[in-house]
């Protein structure tokens, strides 16, 4: 057990490794903290997708950099990663959404993206799998990309201890001090690290981590389930992820079959503070009901998936917050310790740029980019109220695609 570190940085998932993995490459010295093994919660059961044009500019910015990040990775870290670079097609079925498909080309050209609409014949040409005939508009964007989720983390960590940095897994977070508002220590059931900086990066476990210095984070554990079929005929790596606007489904190439997740109306929320130590991502309960329903939602576009045999069923606990944006701050009243939590379903993908940014803020004292708008403090004091907050989470989530902003949200 080392005993001083420059940053100890707590959770070993997505965000968590590439934090660590940027400040070792930065020249710090880092203790990465995971109570269970590394990259074995929500991480390995994310959809390892990703889409560039996002809500915002800034949530895009992000994005973009972590593709660039992914395409170069080996040349950055050293660590090979496999991934898919086959596009991604967003389909919209009714009017509303249709506008929402023309808004995000045009936005997308805006900043560089290679995004364009393309005809229901032409999405059928990318992606055999669907059948587009239904759609009021489609666009395509070549460089979206898909990635075993749980080989982003790991490579993070091994290329993060090659430079120096601490993996400490097995190892419980039971404290953390401060000594005139600022960082001082973190305790574990191992011993104590003294340090100046901490990074709460606990996902579904951020707000427990952030109550030991009496700091609220108004995120709620969410469960988010998908399934991957048996092989079927005709599907390859190379075709592209397809989004269904209305319904809030993707589906994309997976081991020769085809995954399908989706954002159901009414999702567990889960307080991690009340499922004991012992509580794991693998012993959350899964209801496939709910897949199955968005599976007939989207009969006409997928009739492949309407009898496929699954191969895998699961489910993670992300992140959300009551925008559908990440929280990436330092937290206002304790000097050292910073927050990046509210993935959204969307944190592994984003994680590259994230513990870029959020690296180079620590080392360097100030942002290299406007992240304001994932600042802790931005909600508006309705959300105090935890019953309001829950709600808040729940509608953007059941509204994943939809560019309309929550009627919960005050900020």
């Amino acid at each position: 057990m080392i005993q001083d570190a420059e940053a100890v940085v707590i959770g070993a998932g997505a965000f968590g490794a590439s934090i660590a993995f940027h400040l070792a490459k930065r020249g710090r010295k880092v203790a990465l903290l995971e109570r269970h093994e590394v990259a074995s919660q929500t991480s390995p059961r994310a959809a390892g997708l990703t889409q560039q044009i996002r809500a915002d500019p800034l949530m895009t910015e992000l994005a973009m950099r972590s593709v660039a990040k992914i395409e170069r990775f080996r040349d950055e870290t050293g660590e090979l990663l496999t991934f898919h670079q086959s596009g991604s097609l967003k389909l919209a079925r009714t009017p509303k959404f249709a506008e929402q498909i023309r808004d995000e080309v045009e936005r997308g050209k805006a900043v560089g993206l290679n995004i364009e609409p393309i005809t229901p014949k032409r999405a059928e040409q990318l992606a055999p799998f669907l059948r587009a005939g239904a759609a009021e508009a489609v666009w395509y964007l070549a460089s979206d990309l898909y990635l075993e989720p749980v080989d982003l983390p790991r490579a993070y960590v091994r290329a993060a201890e090659r430079l120096g940095a601490t993996i400490l897994d097995h190892t419980a977070v039971t404290a953390i001090g401060t000594r005139a508002g600022a960082i001082e220590r973190v305790a574990t059931d191992h011993g104590e690290i003294r340090t100046p900086v901490v990074v709460d990066a606990a996902g579904a476990w951020t707000g427990v981590v952030a109550n030991m210095t009496s700091i609220r984070v108004p995120i709620v554990p969410t469960r988010h389930q998908l399934y991957i079929t048996r092989p079927i005929e005709g599907v390859t790596a190379e075709q592209p992820i397809v989004r269904i606007l209305d319904v809030n489904v993707y589906v994309r190439p997976e081991r020769g079959g085809l995954m399908l997740g989706g954002y159901e109306p009414d999702p567990l929320q889960v307080d991690t503070s009340a499922m004991g130590a012992d509580f794991q991502i693998k012993d959350l309960a899964l209801d496939f009901e709910p897949l199955r329903k968005l599976t007939h939602e989207v009969r006409e576009q997928f009739p492949v998936l309407q009898h496929a045999e699954i191969d895998e069923f699961r489910g993670g606990l992300p992140t959300m917050t009551a925008d559908g944006r990440h929280i990436v701050d330092r937290v206002p009243g304790v000097d050292g310790f910073f927050v990046a939590s509210g993935c959204c379903v969307g944190g592994l993908s984003i994680s590259p740029s994230v513990g870029e940014v959020l690296a180079d803020w620590i080392v360097d004292g100030e942002a290299p980019v406007d992240l304001s708008p994932l600042r802790l403090t931005r909600f508006g004091t309705e959300l105090a109220d935890e019953e309001r907050l829950r709600q808040a989470c729940l509608w953007r989530y059941a509204h994943h695609y939809s560019a309309e902003e929550s009627p919960v949200v005050a900020r």
